[in-house]
């Protein structure tokens, strides 16, 4: 069983490979999951389905967007909601068409460019290496486009230096550029900061430098579980099984006390089941997850029934498995890795 991965990521370590000389210096450092940030406010019927975005419902949230007077449901608001429950339901090119459609409607808007690029990056990964090329520069000047309309958009500069740390020259990446957008970071949001400088490090095979920067991160940060997950998978990258386990319990127990911080418990899982160990403790976290109250498009309620669904099934819990497959469909009834699941 595998769990997700920041497609962009995986595109881009391609090219890397592929490019060579041609490239400049290319980066190895992966992307970070991608964060979902509202673009704006939702008002009126778009706040139910920001409501059903959050929780996980896609098909309500459908719904509930269909519902939406003539003049709403054409608004780039619209559209940009649209796109991002399409994005939960990894449904690439219709998700790419709303942003689009927002992007076109309100321009100005940060977030429109920030989440028409990460859709782009998405494609990216499933298309042929010629279209997939060209998709990752467009994802660079959506991410740019996002960085120029709003300065202090930390969403946006995250997602900017990420892609600058792991793109090669050719497509306009470069850990120099990288290393700007962290020192602007420092003073925006300083543990996005250490965060983006351990992927530089790791990018320059300067691991102690890089651990350094995680752990600067964990205890900059008022709400530290998602930054326990991310070392815990500094960790799991590098095999230090111990360490990423320890990470992963210290991220918990912030989890258990943080309402805020409920995404970490999907990350811990997502950091076990990639690799392959304690499918107990992953599913516990699974568990807490789905019983907070603050879920999050980040991490969709119905994705976690399904990796709830295989970690039963390997455990040998048909009965269990097809009930988690069920609950995610009632969620999200066009998701396919959940229609695709067979016990």
């Amino acid at each position: 069983m595998s769990a997700p991965a920041t497609s962009l990521r995986e595109f881009l370590q391609v090219l890397t490979l592929s490019l060579g000389a041609l490239a400049m210096p290319l980066a190895s450092v992966a992307l970070g999951p991608a964060s979902t940030a509202p673009a704006s406010t939702p008002q009126n019927g778009m706040a139910d389905v920001n409501s059903a975005l959050q929780a996980g419902q896609a098909d309500k949230a459908l719904s509930a967007l269909q519902s939406l007077p003539q003049n709403e449901a054409g608004s780039a608001q619209a559209h940009n909601l649209r796109c991002r429950v399409l994005f939960t339901l990894q449904r690439w090119d219709a998700a790419a068409n709303e942003c689009e459609q927002a992007v076109k409607l309100n321009d100005q808007d940060s977030m429109n460019h920030l989440w028409l690029g990460r859709v782009l990056g998405e494609m990216a990964d499933n298309a042929s290496f010629v279209n997939a090329y060209g998709l990752a520069k467009r994802t660079r000047v959506e991410f740019e486009r996002a960085v120029e309309l709003d300065a202090h958009n930390a969403e946006a500069m995250t997602d900017l230096g990420e892609f600058y740390s792991e793109a090669p020259g050719v497509v306009g990446g470069g850990t120099d550029k990288a290393a700007t957008v962290a020192a602007k970071l420092d003073r925006i949001d300083p543990v996005r900061g250490h965060e983006l400088k351990a992927a530089i490090a790791k990018q320059n095979h300067d691991l102690g430098t890089a651990e350094r920067e995680l752990r600067q991160a964990v205890s900059s940060s008022a709400h530290p579980a998602p930054q326990w997950m991310r070392l815990a998978s500094f960790f799991r990258k590098y095999k230090r099984w111990d360490e990423m386990e320890n990470a992963i319990q210290s991220g918990m127990a912030a989890a258990e006390r943080d309402r805020h911080s409920s995404v970490a418990l999907f990350n811990g899982a997502s950091v076990l089941v990639k690799a392959n160990r304690n499918p107990e403790l992953a599913k516990k976290l699974l568990q807490m997850y789905l019983a907070a109250p603050n879920s999050t498009e980040e991490a969709p309620t119905f994705e976690a029934h399904v990796w709830m669904a295989r970690l039963k099934a390997q455990s040998g819990d048909k009965a269990g498995a097809r009930e988690e497959r069920a609950a995610a469909l009632a969620l999200a009834s066009d998701f396919k890795p959940a229609q695709e699941l067979k016990f």
